[in-house]
């Protein structure tokens, strides 16, 4: 079957009333039910409670506070490097933005310019710059980290689509990470602008900053922004900076002559928060 089959059912199916209620059920509080289904979970998906703060399945009052658990301190010790990998996860792609164009999958490419919601100017930043697609699955630890340090300068909400992130879907959606619902994080670093960008996908319930806390829901159908140049928000390498709410995929963006990745990543490779993702050129 090819991949523009696969996904063809994802058109059809209504995703933003089942990511309401996929957003509604993980964050409801049932006792013995919740615990079953984590459970459930953890077998299904293979997730790995020892290095998790609180192994304990049945101390996790909602499934959102499983899915989004703490790990343990040293879990993931921070490579000393001038880019940290911020998410554990897989490679979907990495590499040199052409121009304006971020390379997707095979036959699919999207702009700078939609990805960030249609600003010309800020896509600019980025031209000829660097790129890396990292994708989480479900068994992933879903908290996202700095892979360098920076200071916040903007967030802005792009609403959009909730097609699925996977690899069939990322292969049969064109366009997808400049489709879907995401947010945009801008920050000043020693080295320049990046941008650290969360996509939604179908039932993810919602995505979390640290600055801010729940950015969506609600979901109001508009580019929304905010600024925070009068602000003084730094936050270190290595620091947490959001977290989704079943998983997605981070999407970041570096400008021209900033970062050259680790020679030993690889689409479709393992990689896991702290770990080396680059060094400046």
């Amino acid at each position: 079957m090819s991949d523009r089959l696969a996904v063809l059912p994802q058109y059809l199916i209504p995703k933003q009333a089942l990511t309401v209620l996929a957003g509604k059920l993980a964050s409801a509080e049932a006792g013995r039910l919740t615990t079953a289904v984590i459970r459930w979970f953890v077998g299904r998906y293979g997730v790995d409670m020892a290095e998790a703060a609180n192994p304990d399945v049945a101390a996790y009052s909602s499934f959102n506070e499983f899915f989004t658990r703490p790990l343990q301190d040293g879990a993931r010790p921070l490579a000393d490097a001038d880019f940290l990998c911020p998410v554990d996860g897989a490679i979907s792609q990495f590499g040199a933005i052409e121009r304006d164009q971020i390379f997707q999958a095979k036959g699919h490419r999207y702009s700078t310019t939609a990805l960030l919601g249609g600003d010309r100017e800020l896509a600019a930043r980025f031209e000829s710059g660097s790129f890396a697609t990292l994708y989480l699955s479900p068994r992933d630890y879903h908290r996202i980290h700095m892979p360098c340090a920076g200071k916040l300068t903007r967030m802005i909400y792009v609403p959009g689509a909730l097609f699925s992130v996977n690899p069939t879907t990322a292969r049969g959606v064109p366009g997808l990470f400049a489709r879907n619902e995401r947010v945009v994080c801008l920050f000043e670093s020693a080295v320049g602008p990046f941008a650290l960008v969360l996509v939604g996908a179908t039932i993810v319930g919602s995505m979390a900053t640290v600055w801010h806390g729940t950015v969506n829901p609600p979901r109001p159908g508009v580019v929304r922004e905010w600024r925070y140049d009068e602000q003084n928000i730094v936050l270190h390498q290595g620091e947490e900076m959001g977290r989704f709410l079943l998983g997605s995929t981070v999407v970041l963006l570096f400008p021209k002559d900033t970062l050259a990745f680790n020679p030993d990543w690889a689409p479709a490779g393992a990689v896991r928060m702290g770990e080396m993702m680059g060094s400046r050129p």
